[in-house]
């Protein structure tokens, strides 16, 4: 179940291993299918997520233990929180069984790079640097004036995974 979810995390919002291991049980919004991340240089944004995913990550978290606020969304069976040891064994399995996997070096960095490709090349590079997390300043002037909205997040993600979200945009759903 856990690696199931991690899985399906990382490739709806391409959020970096430690944002994922930062999640508290507060940072799960099933209301508006959000999770605010915490992730590198200190930073922290809303993050959409289909109502199905925050359901399953609601579930998961109270079936093992998460009670406080502040407890560990993503956790073991024994109710300890989840590790990065948990994605070197996760990548390991996977690439004895599909060795395609190891060859090609794929990891959840790479789940990270194909669904921001995927959301640049369909909703342009403001959005997937949105939905990418990224604030830096770096970069032509121009780039201070490429920016989407968490509405605009939604949108994409609702497009990505086939699935509505309440904080999409109309009804344009690209398949």
């Amino acid at each position: 179940m856990l690696d199931a979810l991690l899985l399906r995390l990382h490739t709806e919002t391409a959020c970096r291993r430690g944002g994922a291991l930062a999640l508290r049980l507060i940072d799960l919004h099933t209301d508006h299918a959000l999770i605010r991340l915490s992730e590198k240089g200190g930073t922290q944004r809303w993050q959409p997520i289909t109502p199905m995913l925050a359901a399953r990550l609601s579930e998961h978290a109270q079936v093992r233990g998460a009670v406080t606020p502040t407890d560990a969304l993503l956790r073991y069976r024994n109710g300890q929180p989840a590790t990065y040891r948990r994605y070197d064994l996760l990548w390991a399995r996977i690439g004895r069984r599909l060795p395609w996997v190891a060859a090609q070096g794929i990891t959840t960095h790479w789940l990270r790079h194909t669904t921001l490709t995927w959301v640049e090349r369909h909703f342009g590079y403001g959005v997937a640097r949105a939905y990418a997390g990224h604030t830096d300043r770096r970069g032509p002037a121009t780039t201070t004036y490429i920016k989407a909205d968490l509405h605009a997040v939604a949108t994409a993600l609702a497009a990505f995974t086939g699935q509505p979200h309440p904080l999409a945009v109309g009804e344009s759903v690209l398949r």
